[in-house]
């Protein structure tokens, strides 16, 4: 009996998880090799790649400044893990006969990310600029923001809105956040405590004073940036106080929802209206091909007539929508402007540790051209 007992721990201890017992009832791999680089053309790109005998497949384990890790699996050896930050990190290889059946090796690799982001507070000198005359149109209202305080044309909205806006926003908006300096608008956003919220910014609009039915729209702005920050240029039909949203109908003009990477490079142009008593939506996105929209001006702008509505970053076309369904009428009549910054809300997120405050918004001019 005695014998009978060690031979079964024997054949337990062979069939156990080993990884490299050279009792293990599988084949091991062997000759594992592996490359680990960062890409020299996407900043934070790790790519690797694994070979090794006799393997099904490889796991590629990214480790971050934390500790915390990604693991990535490979039938064919290759992988790729994006990182957003600089540094040197861990990075664990194994090559695989089964799931409990692995050899693995560990290396590091080196990361360096450009920071693209401006100093928070600078304005931009550089950017994207529009003429202040086009064929076939006419100015017939624009606001260059020379002076020292906002004109007639704009007031202020104050407070949360009841419910953060209708989309669940932390900020407080309040006019000591904005701004009119040097020919520039500059809307803040700030981490304070003010009416029992954590933050503050401000939005104004020429509800009551300027509306406008078609014409191309052209708007100079550097965004803010950051987990949870959500600038907007946009419009509401001049009916919005009696008919409500969606009824009175909405063209963003511009919306950026911050966020790192991936994020504070896109644009998106959106309209809402009513569909027969249900909000309908269209729009699309813009991505610039380097850099940020916080780096330097960009002007956004619409076409808007009869027919359409098309979306310019730049004068890059990159969204357009037929308008003519009569579901759309909303979209044939005024409607005014909207420039404000939230700070957090149902599409954004709310900001995180790595969000910088005071986020700013500088709008250089606002110009409506019509036929």
């Amino acid at each position: 009996m005695k014998n009978f007992l060690l031979s079964f721990l024997f054949i337990a201890t062979a069939f156990g998880c080993a990884k490299d017992s050279a009792n293990v009832p599988v084949a091991l791999p062997a000759n594992l090799n592996f490359t680990v680089e960062e890409s020299s053309e996407t900043g934070g790109l790790v790519e690797a790649t694994a070979t090794a005998i006799m393997a099904n497949y490889y796991t590629f384990e990214f480790f971050d400044s934390t500790g915390s890790s990604e693991i990535v699996n490979s039938p064919e050896g290759e992988a790729s893990y994006q990182y957003n930050e600089s540094g040197t990190f861990r990075v664990l290889i194994k090559a695989h006969a089964s799931y409990e059946y692995y050899i693995e090796k560990e290396t590091t690799v080196t990361v360096t990310i450009d920071d693209p982001l401006p100093p928070i507070g600078v304005i931009p000198t550089t950017g994207y600029t529009t003429p202040l005359t086009y064929p076939n149109y006419t100015l017939v209202w624009n606001d260059e923001f020379e002076g020292s305080s906002l004109s007639s044309d704009w007031t202020h909205d104050i407070g949360t809105g009841g419910n953060g806006w209708g989309n669940n926003e932390l900020q407080y908006y309040r006019p000591e956040n904005t701004d009119v300096r040097d020919g520039y608008l500059i809307i803040q956003a700030k981490e304070e405590n003010f009416m029992g919220r954590n933050y503050t910014s401000s939005r104004i609009k020429t509800e009551n004073a300027q509306s406008f039915q078609y014409g191309r729209i052209d708007i100079r702005a550097a965004l803010p940036f950051g987990q949870g920050i959500w600038p907007a240029l946009w419009m509401l039909g001049d009916n919005f106080s009696t008919v409500g949203w969606p009824s009175c109908g909405e063209i963003d003009i511009m919306e950026l929802v911050g966020g790192g990477a991936g994020k504070d490079n896109r644009v998106h142009g959106t309209v809402h209206w009513d569909n027969n008593g249900t909000k309908a939506d269209f729009g699309c996105s813009n991505t610039l091909s380097e850099g940020v929209f916080a780096e330097e001006f960009h002007v956004f702008s619409i076409v808007w007539d009869s027919t359409s509505i098309t979306w310019f970053r730049d004068d890059i076309q990159f969204c357009a929508i037929d308008i003519t369904s009569s579901p759309m009428s909303e979209f044939q009549e005024p409607f005014f402007f909207i420039f404000n910054v939230a700070v957090g809300g149902i599409w954004p997120g709310s900001p995180n540790e790595a969000t910088q405050f005071p986020q700013q918004m500088v709008v250089d001019y606002v110009r409506v051209f019509q036929e």
